[in-house]
């Protein structure tokens, strides 16, 4: 049931590779949806890749099977494959490996293996999604805070925070329009995420009601200065 439709002393056939190559596809589509379901910022082009991925892993595992071995088949397929220029998160990565081991295992004929690891992986997934697995009961997040240049930031709002964080650290100062004023940049957790608008008004009580922005942290930070 498990073994591959490949065969060791037989050439490949037409069918043997396009029955490879359309379950790599399909279970490419697969990973996709899987994917679209656990994330709501996400990217076309990032969903379209994860449903080719392990088709074209699997075209690379078929053209140098039986020629130069597995181990090189495994080093050329995962050396032709190069993240995106900016820095995917944790969970991105692992669908990317997800589709690659899944194009691995289709373009060596392991269909069934490749389809029932698929859904296997799929559902773990989606399980631990829904139950928030390892998730912080916290709320992380960034805050810039612009006061006016006699206004000393050195634990300036140390009581409000020690009100409504669980941690808070001072990551940046900036001086603005033209040194009358200063951006501090803060990553904190607040002990309760309702309490968000309470934090502010008390933090636009002493910085002269200028500006305040808070944010989640960002996956570009530039997006955040």
């Amino acid at each position: 049931m498990l073994e591959s439709i490949f065969s060791q002393t037989e050439t490949l056939t037409l069918t043997n590779v396009l029955l490879s190559s359309g379950a790599a596809l399909f279970l490419g589509f697969i990973i996709a949806c899987v994917y679209i379901l656990s994330d709501t910022d996400r990217t076309k082009s990032f969903v379209i890749t994860l449903t080719l991925l392990p088709a074209l892993v699997g075209i690379v595992i078929v053209l140098v099977n039986g020629e130069l071995g597995t181990s090189v088949a495994i080093v050329g397929a995962f050396s032709l494959v190069r993240f995106r220029s900016i820095p995917g998160s944790s969970k991105e990565i692992a669908f990317i490996f997800f589709a690659m081991a899944i194009g691995l295992a289709a373009g060596m004929g392991f269909i069934t293996f490749a389809a029932l690891m698929t859904v296997i992986i799929s559902i773990i997934f989606l399980v631990l999604n829904k139950l928030n697995f390892g998730a912080t009961k916290t709320v992380q997040k960034q805050l810039r805070v612009t006061i006016p240049e006699d206004l000393d930031y050195t634990g300036v709002f140390d009581d409000i925070f020690e009100e409504f964080t669980s941690s808070c650290e001072l990551t940046k100062v900036k001086t603005t329009n033209m040194g009358s004023m200063f951006d501090l940049y803060y990553t904190l957790r607040l002990k309760d995420a309702t309490q968000e608008k309470a934090l502010i008004d008390k933090i636009r009580c002493r910085n002269g009601n200028l500006t305040i922005v808070c944010s989640t942290i960002a996956k570009n930070p530039e997006l955040f200065l």
